[in-house]
């Protein structure tokens, strides 16, 4: 019977989905994300075999950045950008981007004095 087959078909590790969908960069890097702790799958710790097919959700920490996105469709190849982000929906939350104050200087007044460069020194500090 193929009904066996076709659930394999269904599901696939999430390292190799999180891969193949471009949320990680490389396939290790995926695995190096579970096995750290920075995959869930359904609310759960997910190990680099751990299985996902649609329906799943999927909450993953790469470079400081938390993603949460819900299996739409199961690939095990990686694919064009435009097609590995038809296979997921993301339900990540938007965080509101911090708004930095600019230093401006008038058109036409030259270069900055030592004391303006200090002033700009001591601003650019202030915001590191």
């Amino acid at each position: 019977m193929v009904i066996g087959h076709h659930r394999l078909m269904e599901s696939t590790r999430v390292d190799r989905w999180l891969w193949a969908v471009r949320l990680t960069k490389t396939r290790p890097d995926a695995a190096a994300a579970c096995r750290g702790g920075h995959v869930r799958v359904n609310d759960q710790p997910a190990k680099p075999a751990t299985a996902v097919g649609p329906g799943d959700w999927v909450r993953v920490r790469v470079h400081h950045v938390t993603r949460e996105v819900e299996v739409v469709r199961v690939i095990h190849k990686r694919v064009g950008a435009p097609e590995a982000a038809g296979c997921y929906l993301d339900h990540t939350p938007v965080r509101p981007q911090p708004v930095l104050p600019v230093a401006r200087r008038e058109r036409g007044t030259g270069r900055p004095t030592k004391r303006e460069r200090r002033e700009l020194d001591a601003f650019r500090a202030s915001w590191r």
